[in-house]
Formats: C-alpha cells, sequence, structure tokens
C-alpha cells in the first residue's frame, strides 16, 4: 500500500463549555490546528502518484476560507473537538477524493486526535 500525506495550518478559538468550569477547555481558548490529510493506494496511477498533492489545493482553499481565525463553535454542530474536526475534514475530503485514509488533527506539538474508518 502506498501512502501519501499532506499537512495543513490554521488558528481558531473554541470553547467546550460542556465541560466543568474548571477545565481548561471550558474557557474560551484558541490552537494553531495542524491538519494532516493521508491518502493511500495499493496502485499507482500513470504519473506515479497515488494523487499529485497539487490536487489537494482545494482543502487549503477550505480551511483558509472557512476556519482560519474564526471561532469554531459557530461553525460545527457539534463540539469544536479535535476528534470531531478530524472526521469534519476525513467526511469533506472522502467527497473529493476515494483514496482518503485518514485525518489528522493537532491542537498543540503534543495532543492531537485521528479519524481514520
Amino acid at each position: 500500500m502506498f501512502r501519501i500525506s499532506k499537512e495543513f495550518h490554521f488558528s481558531a478559538s473554541h470553547q467546550l463549555a460542556h465541560l466543568p468550569a474548571d477545565h481548561q477547555c471550558a474557557r474560551l481558548h484558541g490552537h494553531n490546528y495542524i491538519v494532516v490529510v493521508e491518502l493511500a493506494g495499493a496502485d499507482l496511477n500513470s504519473d506515479g502518484f497515488v494523487r499529485d498533492y497539487h490536487e489537494l489545493k482545494p482543502l487549503k482553499s477550505y480551511i483558509d476560507d472557512h476556519f482560519d481565525h474564526r471561532h469554531l463553535n459557530d461553525l460545527l454542530n457539534v463540539p469544536s473537538t479535535a476528534e470531531n474536526l478530524a472526521k469534519h475534514f476525513y467526511d469533506w475530503c472522502k467527497s473529493r477524493w476515494d483514496e482518503v485514509s485518514m485525518v489528522k488533527v493537532s491542537e498543540t506539538p503534543k495532543t492531537w486526535a485521528e479519524y481514520r474508518p
């Protein structure tokens, strides 16, 4: 199996108000998010790619236009956790590229969530 990944960045705020008041994520705060999308395939196309990285540019535009410097609570119909963001970006990507196998969302260099079916 061949696998490729591409990384995207955005900054956004969120608040997980359903948590106890003394939980740090219950307060309004922000992160510099990193989104990694992975595509996989058993075979390569005629150019020798799983998919040309250039074809992933729409994800950058989507993130820049809809998520960068926004308040995530206003954008999602579920709690704005890294887990839910990973699933959201996975679904968005999967609707465009069949080869998508995983999306990882990092809130900090030491914390991340992955979604893979």
